[in-house]
Order: structure tokens, then C-alpha cells, then sequence
């Protein structure tokens, strides 16, 4: 690609927790970058997916969830995700179908108007399969009465529908520019990152209801094998000692599972052998220290 007719940017997703944002990363990328669950604030860092279309590159930022924070590891998150709006060339609205218009949502737009932004924001309304078409138009039209967006799209994220055209408008959208990224790169974090929220994820998909929002994931070793696999050490850190016992199960075997859940899925992320180790640790005040939220790409002094 010559530097004359080649595009790049960034667009930041955001919106209500659950809203579709992880899904429609994935969807755009062709990889899963990000974590996909049914539970709220899966999404902790911000979490860079990388796709190309005709001769655009376009970085999708997959902000957390924006809610009202009451801990300081959700004043972080919501820094993050109005951090990535702040940072990009444009800003795409995600509103559920189903759940319209509401408080969460009206909030956002409050503060999108509050920023005095220029850059594009456009306006998806996701999850468009579970709702009827009449019910969309006055959705549509009754949050383009809230808020100028430049443009409206109606999409499911999870089934492809109305993505494609959102692409094309994306690539197009996005300023003139070298390419930011090699073009074979579909994240920017780092692979030892990626592999902690592979594990997290099983975790909260395995967790249910229990803990999923008291625990994180680090990768503490990585070593690079001769034959080419990796071994990777990781910790789950839990906030109490009752909660080391749910993670590890009976006998161990939750762990157990996340583990041969996580390693397989790390496999297939990667296109290699895996060896994957867990350890479960206490540390009641992991939420306080600031290293935990390095790790996890947020920045601790935004939860002040």
C-alpha cells in the first residue's frame, strides 16, 4: 500500500453495559478480540481490534461499558471508556433495540453533548432482530431528536445483519493515512494481556452469578519453548478466602476446566501449542493497587 491512497483511524464504541459493543468488535474484526459474555462490564481495559476494508485500516476501541461507577475499579472503567471517545476519529452510539431509549443511554447523550465534540458520532442500533421494524423507525427517530448524529444504522451484531454497510461507511470515514498497524496484526494489546482475558472470560461464563466482578487474571510467566509452544503461568487473584474455593471447585475441578476451556481457546488464538498454569491467590484488596490496574490497562488514579 503506497502512503497517497490508504486510510487509518480510530472509532470508539460506546455505550451501556451489555449494549453489544465486545460482539460488534469481533464481528468487524473476524477474530474474537474481546470478551463476550451475558453479564455486564465483561470489559475492563479498552481493548483494540484491528480490521481492514478496501484500503482502510480502522482501529476499533472496545470502551467498557458506561455506568454509574460506584467502586473505584468502575471509576477507572467509565475514565477509560470516555477516554476512547475523547481519543478517536469517530464515535459510534450503541442502543439496544429492545431497551430503547433509556436513563443509562439518555446519560450518554447528555455528556456526548456536554463534550462539544466534532468528531462523527453515529449511532447504532443494535440487537435489531428481537424488536418489529415500526418500533425501530420510532426509536431511530426519537433518538435523532435527542442528538445530532451523523448517521443511523440498525444492526445485529451477533447475526451480521446491516454490518457490512456500517463497514463501507467506516472505511470511508476514517482520515487519510499510512496504516498505523502491520496489516497481519488484529489487536494492539499484548498477547499476554489477551491470554488473561481469555481465562477471564471462562471464568465468568463458568462463575455465573458468583464472583466474576471480585476476581482478575494476570499472566505472571510467559516463556517462549523451542518446539514453538508457549508456556504461560497465570494467577486469579480473588478478593476473599471463600472465594478461592469457588474458583477451584470441588477437588479442583472448576479450575480444572477453565483451564482446558482457556488453553484451547489460546491454541486456536495463536495457531500453536499452549501450556497453560493457573494459581488461585487471595488478595482481599486487589481493587486498591494500582499494579492490578495496570495490568488491565486502566489507570488507578482515574478511580480517585
Amino acid at each position: 500500500m503506497t502512503e497517497t491512497n490508504t486510510r487509518a483511524g480510530f472509532v470508539a464504541l460506546i455505550g451501556e453495559p451489555n449494549a453489544g459493543k465486545s460482539t460488534l468488535l469481533n464481528r468487524m474484526v473476524g477474530a474474537k478480540v474481546s470478551i463476550v459474555t451475558h453479564k455486564v462490564q465483561t470489559t475492563r481495559a479498552r481493548i483494540r481490534g484491528i480490521a481492514l476494508h478496501d484500503d482502510s485500516q480502522i482501529v476499533f476501541v472496545d470502551t467498557p461499558g458506561i455506568f454509574r461507577p460506584r467502586r473505584r475499579l468502575d471509576r477507572s472503567m467509565v475514565a477509560a471508556a470516555w477516554g476512547g471517545a475523547a481519543d478517536a476519529d469517530v464515535i459510534l452510539l450503541l442502543i439496544e433495540a429492545h431497551r430503547g431509549l433509556t436513563d443509562g443511554a439518555q446519560a450518554i447523550i447528555d455528556q456526548l453533548k456536554s463534550l462539544d465534540t466534532k468528531t462523527p458520532v453515529a449511532l447504532i442500533i443494535n440487537k435489531i432482530d428481537r424488536v418489529k421494524s415500526e418500533v425501530l423507525l420510532a426509536l431511530s427517530q426519537k433518538l435523532n431528536e435527542a442528538y445530532a448524529f451523523q448517521q443511523t444504522f440498525m444492526i445485529s451484531a451477533e447475526k451480521g445483519y446491516g454490518c457490512a454497510d456500517l463497514l463501507d461507511w467506516l472505511a470511508a470515514q476514517v482520515p487519510a493515512s499510512p496504516w498505523l498497524y502491520p496489516e497481519d496484526q488484529i489487536a494492539d494489546l499484548p498477547m499476554r494481556m489477551i491470554a488473561a482475558e481469555i481465562t477471564r472470560e471462562k471464568l465468568t461464563l463458568r462463575l455465573h452469578e458468583e464472583i466474576p466482578y471480585q476476581l482478575t487474571v494476570e499472566t505472571e510467566q510467559w516463556e517462549e519453548k523451542k518446539d514453538g509452544s508457549a508456556r504461560v503461568e497465570q494467577v486469579i487473584y480473588v478478593a476473599r478466602p471463600g472465594h478461592k474455593g469457588i474458583v477451584l471447585g470441588k477437588g479442583g475441578e472448576t479450575v480444572k476446566a477453565v483451564g482446558q476451556a482457556a488453553r484451547t481457546e489460546m491454541e486456536e488464538f495463536m495457531g500453536r501449542r499452549v501450556h497453560l498454569f493457573l494459581q488461585v491467590r487471595v488478595r482481599e484488596n486487589w481493587q486498591n493497587e494500582a499494579e492490578r490496574y495496570g495490568e488491565m490497562g486502566l489507570d488507578f488514579r482515574d478511580g480517585d
